[in-house]
């Protein structure tokens, strides 16, 4: 399922741009197209924005929700348009590995208007959905603009506020191309056996079990080693962290695995918890 990343500065026309690509890929592509909005996830939390981009902590956990989402719907046979800031490189990066390894294409659109411009579009914005001159220029000084000669902002699409919209190209990066080849170390077990789901259980069991052991005996917060799998390290782990959530985690986990088999042709639970354990600490990243 091709997914589309959204990139550009406050008020650059992002959510105007995804809105026309998803009415574009739905009556002329004949596609469902799932928006995932920023905005959205702000609202719904009752985040104030201009706050939270000066809080880094925070920033950090709604992108964890907003690429948390997106791999949950990745998959399925539809589009996924991702419509926030994505301004930082590394995090761009992070979802091009996510697409890949689940073998889809991913289009990078940038939305690109005269600073100006766009200052001048946010004072006509309603109050409170207005960014204040700290935040906007904050946004400005932190932006790491998308590189067509990355990998992982290929294909890029620029658009001016007064182009159209380029259907042509957008079709053929999502259609007309094959995705790359996920990676050979990211590969695992195909879901083909009994003794897959079994080993997959007892693997992701071990680990929640390790945890709470180790909450019982000392604080875990920070990083944990686990004895049984001395490559698997949590990074940051929440000191409050309940055996509920782990539970949870751990469910999310194996509905996944289930829902989107590794292609690895033997059961090899090392593979098996390092996966678990970069979910985990993706999971709880913005949980601490």
């Amino acid at each position: 399922m091709p997914f589309i990343l959204m990139v550009g500065l406050p008020c650059s026309g992002k959510t105007t741009r995804a809105n026309e690509i998803k009415t574009f890929l739905e009556k002329e592509c004949s596609t469902d197209v799932h928006v995932i909005s920023e905005n959205d996830v702000l609202r719904s939390r009752n985040i104030d924005k201009n706050k939270f981009y000066l809080d880094s902590q925070k920033e950090k956990e709604i992108r964890n929700v907003l690429k948390s989402e997106a791999l949950r719907i990745l998959g399925q046979d539809n589009v996924v348009i991702l419509d926030a800031g994505n301004y930082i490189k590394g995090y761009r990066y992070e979802l091009y590995c996510a697409t890949k390894n689940n073998k889809t294409t991913q289009l990078t659109v940038e939305c690109v208007v005269d600073k100006d411009k766009t200052w001048n579009w946010n004072e006509g914005r309603p109050d409170g959905e207005r960014y204040t001159q700290e935040s906007f220029e904050a946004l400005h000084l932190r932006y790491e603009a998308p590189d067509s000669r990355n990998r992982w902002d290929s294909p890029l699409i620029v658009l001016q506020d007064s182009d159209d919209l380029n259907k042509d190209a957008i079709k053929g990066a999502l259609f007309d191309r094959k995705p790359p080849p996920p990676n050979q170390s990211t590969q695992s077990t195909p879901l083909s056996s009994s003794e897959y789901l079994y080993e997959l259980d007892k693997t992701t069991r071990d680990i929640v079990n390790s945890i709470l052991a180790a909450q019982k005996s000392s604080s875990p917060e920070g990083t944990l080693t686990l004895p049984d799998y001395p490559d698997c390290v949590f990074n940051d782990l929440p000191a409050n962290l309940t055996s509920i959530q782990l539970a949870k985690l751990r469910r999310q986990f194996l509905n996944y695995s289930k829902l989107h088999p590794p292609a690895s042709q033997s059961a090899d639970p090392s593979k098996m918890a390092g996966l678990f354990v970069q979910f985990l600490n993706s999971s709880l990243s913005g949980a601490s």
